[in-house]
């Protein structure tokens, strides 16, 4: 009953995917940005393209805190509160660049 489990490699690979699931929300910030910022940006758009920056920078935050905690030997599951928020943050950023490049 005692015995230790062992992990394998399941945690890189999900400290990996997490890390490209991390650059791939980072494309589509600076495309969005740029996208905003290129030639004369009216207000709505600058506004935009700040709201992209601010949701990018708390996915950020969120799935650094994840990654880091997926070092642990046996790390804790992912908490309902967070996953929620990632998701919000992903489908916020691709509205967000959606509305941005129309």
């Amino acid at each position: 009953m005692g015995e230790a489990r062992d992990a394998g490699l399941q945690p890189e690979r999900t400290r990996l995917a997490w890390r490209r699931t991390t650059l791939a929300c980072s494309v589509v910030a600076v495309l969005a940005i740029r996208q905003a910022l290129h030639g004369s940006a009216s207000p709505p758009e600058v506004l935009g393209a700040a709201v992209v920056a601010l949701v990018w920078l708390a996915f950020l935050g969120l799935a650094h805190r994840r990654i880091r905690s997926l070092a642990a030997p046996r790390p804790a599951a992912l908490a309902p509160r967070a996953a929620s928020a990632l998701v919000a943050c992903t489908v916020a950023l691709a509205l967000l660049a959606v509305a941005l490049v129309f």
